[in-house]
């Protein structure tokens, strides 16, 4: 009779209550900012962030998903910021190998939160490592005013951002942005400092600033 290993099985079981308890987290996070908000996207004819990735990489393909568990637990006096309210992954559109980022309109309509800008700036970072085309599925309110003192002002913060996409047209490398929803402020920069621009056309407006100080750009309703 074999004998039974029981240190062994009992870090077996553990690595399966570890895995169960990663997978339930991870069901949770795709959620976005939940089924409710999820439903309100689709009442308004969108899809969501992963609806948008799905339909964009090949078929029979899957997307390689990067920092999901970014934003875990964070920012939970603000509602919180499940996969830092950005979904980021490779994947192949039309047999080429992409950087995806695409905004979460459920998570505080798509606004950054610092941990949003690091998730951008490591999916730039792939792309001019790599040095292979970046997409973005832009649908955001901009940075999230109550902590812009935390985004904007740091070497390694939002404003990196635009020098990436300067170093990467110098590079060479595709920068393509599809205009999903709301892009303001930041959020109207970022989508239009691509190489190329898609308009996706009713619920797709962008504009700088506010009314009284920014200059409207592309304004076309919702």
């Amino acid at each position: 009779m074999p004998t039974i290993n029981v240190e062994h099985s009992k870090n077996e079981d553990n690595i399966k209550l570890l895995l169960s308890r990663m997978h339930h987290r991870l069901e949770r996070i795709y959620l976005g900012g939940g089924q409710k908000k999820i439903e309100k996207e689709h009442a308004q004819g969108k899809m969501t962030a992963r609806e948008r990735v799905a339909y964009l990489i090949d078929e029979d393909s899957e997307l390689l998903e990067i920092g999901a568990f970014a934003g875990f637990e964070m920012y939970e006096e603000q509602g919180g910021c499940p996969a830092a309210g950005v979904v980021v992954g490779i994947g192949y559109v039309r047999g080429r190998q992409c950087v995806i980022v695409a905004n979460d309109a459920t998570v505080k309509a798509g606004a950054w939160f610092p941990i949003t800008g690091k998730k951008n700036l490591r999916a730039q970072e792939i792309a001019m490592e790599n040095r292979i085309p970046i997409i973005y599925l832009v649908d955001s309110a901009g940075v999230f005013l109550p902590m812009q003192d935390e985004i904007f002002p740091d070497k390694e913060h939002f404003g990196r951002i635009f020098r990436n996409n300067a170093r990467m047209s110098s590079m060479g490398i595709p920068q393509i942005a599809a205009i999903m929803g709301s892009c303001v402020a930041g959020g109207a920069y970022f989508a239009n400092y691509e190489r190329r621009s898609l308009d996706r056309g009713r619920h797709r407006f962008d504009f700088f600033s506010g009314a009284v100080f920014g200059e409207s750009r592309y304004w076309r309703g919702c």
